[in-house]
């Protein structure tokens, strides 16, 4: 026979084995709630007991992502998670009841969600929010839904490449006022920042630096509603465009400076600087693609664009400049050339002297003069007998000496003459060198100040 206590003892463990293997469902804590009888209720009106007390909504937003920011647009891309919770007055439920179960998913529509917008957000979601919804035996909604905003940011590019933007993303009810609808977040500006940067998978081009939270009130259209702001600032990585844009415009700087060693006698410098400040009329083109134009202050590069164009530009203008003293005083000395020539000629059609032609015309003039007029048919006894004529004869001869040294010293002075002119420079020759001299000094001077400032104010900006 058993004793009573061992009686009691198996009793109670039996009993204990039966309750263990009690099974339960969601379906058990739905048809609690009275979820599944004329649950359009719970979907239709806030869920409070009493009208007069505001639901409190948590509001919570995660940077997952920065997929694109659109200068040209000032549009802002971002992929971020937002999280919702508030207390739901007609849902509660004790866990040890329903065999410890805490939290319950169900669709979306099943129960009342705020009504919440994003200010600047341009185009909706093409993203399907999340199915459900979580609820806990407290009360407790929470909805998490994964968004891709398209959202109007105003640009600041008046450092670009070295900015840095903020763009908002601000939360408020569509129709409820702060005494229907408070909006709180429960982790602060550092937080949110951790978070987000543990989350984050792509930055584009950009580089994160943190999100801010403020939370304000605002009247609008009547009546008073919490707003909250969520501030992404975020810096560009500005190495692609150093390499890409400002080495290149600087290269081509250069490159106009050392055409200062081309010659100015020939086109080719001229058209080499032409090719160059359509190069950099080209990169102006591609910046003007990228910036936007409702910009409030000229961009620094657009200012280095064309400070640099300005400065090629009026080399071009120096080139042209001496190019064309250079044509009038060729064609001056051309000129001058001529008119000595004919006055040396005493108007002959011979022209300018030949040097290679003269020294062949000397030696037949001295021939001429030692011979003095022999005639090949004469004989030695008529040589003597001319040579025994009377002295009437020899000033004839020795007057046409006469004449021709006249004429090889005329020609002497004017070769000597033209040589000499030919070795000075002219006065507009001495001019072009000085305007080359001034030029290249003031080029040279300007653009290093001018490149010293502008890398100045951006480093300034990229710090």
């Amino acid at each position: 026979m058993i004793p009573n206590f061992l009686f009691l003892l198996l009793l109670l463990t039996v009993e204990g084995s039966e309750s263990s293997e009690k099974v339960c469902s969601y379906q058990d804590v739905l048809n609690y709630l009275n979820l599944t009888k004329g649950s359009d209720l719970f979907s239709m009106t806030r869920p409070v007991k009493d009208y007069r007390k505001p639901t409190r909504v948590s509001l919570e937003v995660l940077l997952y992502a920065i997929l694109d920011v659109r200068e040209i647009d000032q549009t802002f891309v971002p992929y971020v998670w937002i999280v919702l919770d508030w207390k739901n007055d007609f849902i509660n439920w004790n866990p040890s009841n329903f065999c410890g179960i805490k939290t319950v998913t169900l669709p979306t529509e099943v129960l009342w969600k705020p009504d919440l917008t994003i200010e600047e957000m341009t185009e909706k979601d093409k993203a399907p929010p999340s199915p459900l919804l979580t609820i806990k035996y407290s009360g407790i909604v929470h909805v998490q839904n994964d968004q891709v905003l398209v959202s109007t940011c105003r640009m600041q590019v008046y450092k670009f490449p070295f900015d840095v933007q903020s763009c908002t993303l601000s939360f408020k009810s569509v129709v409820h006022s702060v005494t229907e609808l408070r909006l709180v977040h429960n982790l602060s500006s550092s937080e949110t920042t951790k978070w987000s940067r543990e989350l984050m998978r792509t930055q584009y081009e950009w580089l994160f630096i943190n999100m801010t939270v403020t939370n304000k009130t605002v009247a609008s259209f009547g009546f008073v509603q919490d707003v909250i702001i969520f501030t992404i600032s975020m810096k560009r990585r500005s190495i692609l465009y150093i390499i890409n844009f400002l080495l290149p415009v600087l290269f081509f700087l250069c490159l106009d400076l050392a055409s200062f060693l081309i010659s100015d006698s020939g086109g080719e410098k001229l058209s080499f600087k032409v090719t160059v400040l359509l190069a950099v009329t080209v990169m102006q083109l591609l910046l003007n693609e990228i910036l936007p134009s409702s910009s409030d202050k000229i961009p620094l590069i657009a200012v280095y664009c064309i400070g640099i164009f300005a400065l090629m530009m009026l080399s071009l203008l120096e080139t042209i400049l001496v190019m064309y003293l250079m044509e009038r005083d060729s064609s001056q000395e051309n000129e001058t050339h001529r008119e000595q020539s004919l006055r040396g000629d005493g108007g002959n059609r011979r022209g300018k002297v030949n040097f290679h032609n003269f020294l062949p015309e000397m030696k037949k003039w001295i021939q001429c003069a030692c011979i003095s007029d022999v005639s090949t048919d004469e004989t030695p006894a008529d040589l003597l007998k001319r040579r025994s004529s009377p002295m009437t004869e020899e000033p004839q001869a020795f007057e046409k000496l006469s004449d021709e040294l006249k004429e090889v010293v005329k020609t002497l002075t004017l070769l000597l003459n033209s040589k000499k002119e030919e070795g000075s420079p002219s006065y507009l020759a001495r001019k072009i060198k000085a305007i080359n001299k001034v030029y290249f000094i003031f080029y040279v001077t300007a653009s290093g100040l001018f490149l010293f400032s502008m890398f100045f104010i951006w480093l300034q900006a990229h710090e």
